[in-house]
């Protein structure tokens, strides 16, 4: 028989030993004490809060908040979250941990414990920072230099975002973020060479020019109106600017919110919305306004506050078919800096389109094509790229229904002509897609951006500084 005095010690230790070994295996207890134990220990310390919006005052985007948002989904701990969303990441078999709203976060930063809460309240959403107080001098700035580090970092690394406009009822939340998957870029695009190096030079100019244009006193921004028959480019012309430049894309429709003419306030917080580095555009511009005709005035107030209102960093793109609906003042100068004109599909347009949709640099076909063409034959190149991809595996069919189906339009016939006629009117330093394809006329016409005001002037200057 085990004596008493021996009996005890060992009863006491497998006493613990069952509950160490119980405790290790029931990890919700573990937590569940921590918690426990935090919450008394913050206790004895006192805290300061510091609350992050989503917008401030004057509705503009707070730059901050999309910093710590960023910087938290980085991190390994929010996986300690009592509630995340689990979503699709960019490849298939990948998943992404988003905190949710009235969420807490743990973080550590120099040996400080820092607790964030995401808040979503009717006022808006924000991030609540909590902090001991003796801690606060010490690691406050270094931490929020820390949160500005790591969003660099991924800046550096992400993909162009699409916003889309909508309406709720709050009145906080006007964009919304879509997944945006287009792959075109400026080598997809049937552009003229020396043409497409004049424009890249143009924005990378315009990427330099910060202290330039705060120089001159102007807003570091810039507008283009695109113009041309549809399915000619216009919208791939604008995500290849977007990823060229890195920049995010906010498409505004019109269409679809009437109301955003008739209340040039709604027009202006949503340009205070956007966020610097990023490219606003309108779409077909002028049907909305065939049928809006008391919406001019809201447009032009529009793209006045453009250069008023909002941040810097930004680019507006209007698109058209014909120019020659607009209101003139729209096309003014310090209204309209660049304007792009994009024809139908031309031979050298359609080589380029042979290229990259069936891998034909040449073909026995290309000559009857070439007479075709100079026979003055259009179509756009969405037409003939619909053409090419129904028919891509079979190169010399697919050409073979493209001159059938160029030589049965006369359509593009005269709209070519007629934008042929209006282009030849435009004033100098247009940039001009009708000579895309010639390198000639397209030194000719794009005048790298002389426009005939003082003001298109110093727009001008842009480059020669962008280059020193």
């Amino acid at each position: 028989m085990i004596p008493l005095n021996l009996l005890i010690p060992v009863l006491f230790i497998g006493f613990v030993f069952l509950v160490l070994k119980f405790l290790s295996s029931h990890t919700t207890l573990i937590f569940v004490f921590r918690n426990w134990w935090r919450s008394i220990e913050d206790r004895f310390h006192a805290h300061q809060n510091f609350r992050i919006p989503e917008f401030n005052e004057n509705f503009q985007e707070n730059l901050l908040y999309k910093k710590v948002s960023i910087y938290l989904n980085s991190l390994s701990s929010i996986e300690d979250s009592d509630f995340i969303n689990l979503v699709s990441g960019k490849k298939s078999n990948e998943i992404v941990l988003q905190l949710d709203p009235n969420q807490t976060i743990l973080d550590y930063f120099l040996g400080a414990r820092i607790s964030w809460l995401h808040k979503e309240i009717n006022e808006g959403r924000s991030f609540v920072l909590k902090v001991r107080r003796q801690d606060k001098r010490r690691i406050l700035r270094p931490y929020l230099q820390h949160i500005h580090t790591i969003f660099e970092e991924n800046e550096q690394r992400r993909e162009t975002k699409l916003y889309i406009n909508r309406e709720r009822e709050d009145g906080w939340k006007r964009w919304t973020c879509i997944p945006f998957t287009h792959p075109a870029n400026f080598d997809t695009l049937a552009m003229d060479s020396d043409l497409m190096n004049k424009i890249k030079s143009d924005l990378e100019s315009f990427l330099k020019s910060k202290q330039y244009y705060h120089r001159l006193g102007r807003a570091w921004k810039r507008c283009y109106l695109l113009h041309g028959p549809s399915g000619t480019g216009k919208s791939s012309f604008i995500v290849a600017m977007a990823k060229f430049l890195n920049y995010d894309i906010y498409n505004i429709n019109l269409d679809h919110h009437h109301h955003i003419t008739s209340h040039n306030s709604d027009l202006k917080t949503l340009l205070l919305q956007t966020s610097n580095r990023s490219i606003i555009v309108f779409e077909d511009l002028d049907q909305f306004l065939t049928h809006k005709e008391s919406s001019s005035l809201g447009i032009l107030n529009f793209m006045d506050g453009f250069s008023s209102c909002c941040g810097e960093e930004r680019i507006m793109v209007f698109t058209v078919m014909n120019k020659e609906q607009l209101d003139p003042s729209i096309l003014r100068p310090g209204r309209i800096d660049v304007q792009i004109y994009f024809p139908l599909c031309d031979f050298n347009s359609f080589k380029s389109l042979a290229n990259n949709y069936l891998g034909l640099k040449d073909h026995n076909l290309f000559p009857q094509l070439e007479q075709v063409f100079q026979a003055g034959a259009r179509l756009s190149h969405a037409e003939i790229g619909e053409i090419m991809i129904t028919n891509r595996s079979s190169p010399t069919r697919a050409l073979k229904n493209v001159i059938t189906a160029l030589q049965s339009t006369n359509i593009g016939r005269r709209l070519t002509s007629d934008a042929e006629q209006r282009d030849d009117s435009n004033s100098p330093g247009v940039i001009s897609q009708k000579s895309v394809h010639t390198g000639r006329e397209s030194r000719k016409l794009y005048g790298l951006l002389k426009l005939k005001s003082v003001a298109a002037a110093a727009a001008t200057a842009v480059a020669a500084q962008g280059s020193v």
